[in-house]
């Protein structure tokens, strides 16, 4: 149960994880992009892939466990104002309706005309990452497929192709992979023991191949979230049992690095220059993250590592909501808004709105935040806000 604090009302008690974009024991987060109310739409489906970062709530209905879900407080009040295991706040900024759930019921070709979110709390580029438990990428692709069938079903060839060809496709992958040999003993572990460089290599691969699925298909927008500093997550950290209290830099932070590095100088360009029309953005999520975390009141924040909810040292312990862990009771701190993580694994409502917007049509960062190691332009080479224009004029 929650511990009682006199001070702190429902509304602050419980905040919704705003989908943009990490981890969950894996990676779970709220989307701004994705999904607002009483918007008008643009005419642009989107369609999203990933984990909890973009998860809007496919994880209520399959069999899995609560490390992969949020349908229960205190997640969803800044929202919806009661859970639903959606951790999406919407295209606010797209303008678009709010995007369904693949899995919803109720669901119909008409209700995807505009887009369907197919990401899956939890989930990697790997069949082997928390496999049973999630919804991995190869079979979010293979829904993505079951969707563009309908489609040309009920609109035709030609109006299906142009759905997809004009529509805009977001990615976040990567980090439950690069965690799950730390946090589990799944069979990704036994992949991982090959070697960093071989692991980052079959998760990249197995994204790639995604990418090329699609663009087959006749889509051509992408937008890619790079995968965050891992071991500053407070989850990570008191996993790790790090003496000095720092970021864990091995390991897999290393991994994340190296995963950043080689989809931003090898992969994406690569796809650019094979893929005739391929258009990506690609949103630094990790320096995003870095700078808030070394300079919170830059941002309006005043706790840059420690945990909103949950228990434990940084509240690292992944107790929010007093159903993940043997240990029913949890800590919520007085003022969400002050705080950069919400959870062990994830941010508050704030820190996403906030990089929902460097991502739609960013703007330069405060000057002390930038350094040598973490550049002035955090999106590139086109916004999203540019690839749902161009998408519109495609």
């Amino acid at each position: 149960m929650e511990k009682p604090n006199s001070s702190l009302s429902p509304q602050l008690r419980l905040l919704l994880l705003l989908v943009i974009v990490t981890a969950s024991s894996r990676c779970r987060a709220e989307n701004n992009v994705v999904g607002g109310r009483g918007k008008q739409s643009t005419g642009v489906a989107f369609f999203i892939f990933g984990d909890s970062f973009l998860d809007a709530g496919n994880n209520n209905y399959i069999n899995t466990t609560t490390l992969d879900q949020a349908n229960f407080p205190p997640y969803g009040r800044t929202f919806f104002n009661f859970p639903t295991g959606r951790f999406s706040d919407g295209p606010k900024y797209a303008k678009l309706p709010l995007i369904p759930p693949f899995l919803q019921p109720g669901n119909n070709i008409d209700h995807m005309a505009m887009g369907v979110n197919f990401a899956s709390a939890g989930a990697g580029a790997l069949v082997e990452t928390f496999q049973g438990d999630v919804i991995d990428l190869q079979t979010q692709l293979g829904n993505m497929k079951k969707v563009g069938k309908g489609l040309r079903n009920k609109l035709g060839k030609e109006e299906r192709d142009a759905k997809i060809s004009g529509g805009v496709y977001m990615f976040s992958i990567g980090s439950n992979d690069y965690m799950s040999p730390f946090l589990t003993n799944s069979s990704s572990s036994l992949l991982f023991h090959a070697s960093s460089s071989r692991f980052v290599a079959m998760v990249l691969a197995n994204l790639t191949a995604v990418v090329k699925d699609i663009y087959g298909m006749g889509g051509r927008k992408f937008v890619f979230m790079n995968v965050p500093t891992l071991g500053c997550l407070p989850a990570m950290r008191l996993l790790m049992k790090n003496p000095n209290g720092k970021c864990y830099e091995e390991q897999v932070s290393e991994l994340a690095k190296l995963h950043n590095a080689r989809l931003s100088t090898v992969v994406l360009p690569r796809l650019a220059r094979e893929l005739k029309g391929f258009k990506y953005s690609l949103f630094d999520f990790s320096t995003s993250l870095h700078r808030r975390m070394t300079h919170p009141s830059n941002y309006g924040l005043k706790e840059g590592e420690e945990a909103c909810c949950g228990t434990g040292k940084w509240r690292g312990i992944d107790s929010c909501g007093g159903k993940r862990s043997v240990k029913k009771e949890f800590e919520v701190c007085n003022n969400p808004t002050e705080y950069l993580f919400w959870d062990s694994f994830h941010l508050t409502d704030t820190a996403y709105h906030q990089m929902a917007r460097e991502i739609w049509n960013p703007t330069p960062p405060p000057s002390s935040t930038i350094t040598k190691t973490s550049p002035l332009a955090i999106v590139g080479p086109y916004t999203l806000h540019q690839l749902f224009h161009a998408a519109i004029h495609h």
